[in-house]
């Protein structure tokens, strides 16, 4: 064994692929020699000393992670603040990577974990403490500045296309006696990359999403209105999908929830679909579904794509080899090379150009309307939902999924104050 362990953890909303990444570093790691910790339920387990050690799990079980969704370590909603508001975390942090001779540190999730990443390595480079921290990324929203597709947008987009086709099909055969309008909400906040891959489910003007409303343009419910009712006129039905942040033009989102921050400092949005089906029934008096795939959308392993099952695997291991060379502050990113055919490689960024940056839906990829998305968009999304990655089914008919024995390490330090 190499001198030194790597720390791994993950962070934030897990996804159909993150453990992918998960198996990527440990296998990488063990084929270099390198001992791996990875903290339970993401940087608190860090902070309290709680260190798994995965050298105990079997090579069988780490490469079933990679078929399994959720997170295998347990992950957190916990940011750290700024360096003079949160000083004593941090000091326990490095305190707690010291005790445990940790020399590489790996940090899985999306914005604010690459800003936890990009303080910590600062934090070590100017008290000369021997720690390399890299970036992993992971997020569905696919927001991350400098990547070109985040590990677990694929996945999430892939599921949301298919599930829209599903149910307008279903809409479709009822629609004269039953429903008239249904509506899909997916997640995201600020960026509409989720939303918009449902535009993959039909290509034609008649096809379903009828309607896309995307965080990057204004609410605007006359409009709304007015085109649910020309597309149920015209069609017969109308498929309407819709992102959990869309905002009124002064920027108030249309499903606030009223239930103040969560611990990212994020405002807790509430069901943007319950309230636009409301909408819909009183203003228009057409029969409403809606639907809230809430966890779903992100947890859908058997309906994974290919592009992503294999992009969370390379960062995983480009992430162990820019740490184990030396790359202080980086992350492993993807590049699109081609678009057709598509190909990409993986490149390293600095933390700093990624971590509290936001990449939004371009304008050239949102049609003038405002309700669906151009031909740029997708050549961009499609070929992130290609291909259908393995998972092997037991005699139960049920996916075969492995949970690991996450025996922890020794404590060597106090208990957490914080």
């Amino acid at each position: 064994m190499r001198q030194g362990t790597l720390l791994y953890a993950q962070s934030g909303g897990v996804t159909a692929v993150i453990n992918a990444t998960a198996s990527a570093v440990i296998q990488e790691a063990r084929a270099r020699g390198i001992k791996v910790l990875a903290a339970r339920n993401g940087i608190l387990g860090a902070l309290r000393e709680d260190l798994i050690d995965t050298s105990r799990e079997s090579i069988a079980a780490i490469r079933a992670l990679a078929h399994t969704p959720g997170g295998a370590f347990g992950s957190c909603r916990y940011k750290l603040k700024s360096l003079q508001d949160d000083g004593d975390r941090y000091d326990r942090l490095l305190q707690v990577l010291q005790a445990h001779d940790v020399r590489w540190f790996l940090y899985n999730g999306g914005n604010d974990s690459a800003d936890t990443a990009l303080k910590v390595s600062e934090l070590a480079r100017s008290r000369g403490i021997e720690l390399t921290c890299v970036g992993v990324p992971k997020t569905i929203d696919n927001d991350l500045a400098v990547t070109d597709t985040c590990p677990g947008f694929g996945s999430a987009a892939k599921y949301t296309a298919v599930s829209v086709r599903e149910a307008a099909l279903d809409v479709a055969a009822m629609a004269e006696t039953s429903t008239r309008v249904f509506i899909y909400e997916a997640m995201g906040r600020h960026a509409g990359w989720l939303a918009a891959s449902a535009g993959l489910a039909g290509t034609g003007e008649d096809d379903a999403p009828h309607l896309i409303l995307l965080p990057e343009r204004a609410y605007d419910e006359k409009a709304f209105l007015a085109k649910v009712d020309a597309v149920v006129k015209r069609v017969g039905y109308c498929v309407v999908v819709a992102s959990e942040g869309i905002a009124t033009a002064d920027g108030t989102f249309v499903a606030d929830a009223g239930g103040g921050k969560d611990s990212f400092g994020h405002t807790q949005l509430g069901g943007v679909a319950a309230h636009l089906a409301a909408r819909v029934k009183t203003g228009l008096g057409y029969k409403v579904h809606w639907t809230l795939p809430d966890y779903l959308q992100r947890s859908a392993r058997h309906l994974a794509s290919k592009t992503d099952w294999d992009q969370a695997q390379a960062v995983g291991k480009a992430a162990v080899r820019l740490a184990l060379s030396g790359q202080n502050g980086v992350m492993p990113v993807i590049v699109r090379t081609s678009d057709k055919p598509y190909r990409w490689k993986i490149e390293a960024a600095p933390l700093a150009k990624i971590a509290n940056h936001e990449k939004k839906m371009p304008a050239g990829f949102i049609r003038r309307d405002g309700f669906g998305i151009t031909e740029k968009a997708r050549a961009y999304l499609q070929p992130l939902i290609k291909g259908e990655a393995p998972l092997p089914y037991g005699p139960d008919g049920l996916p075969k999924y492995v949970t690991l024995k996450n025996l922890a390490v020794k404590k060597k330090l106090d208990a957490f104050a914080g």
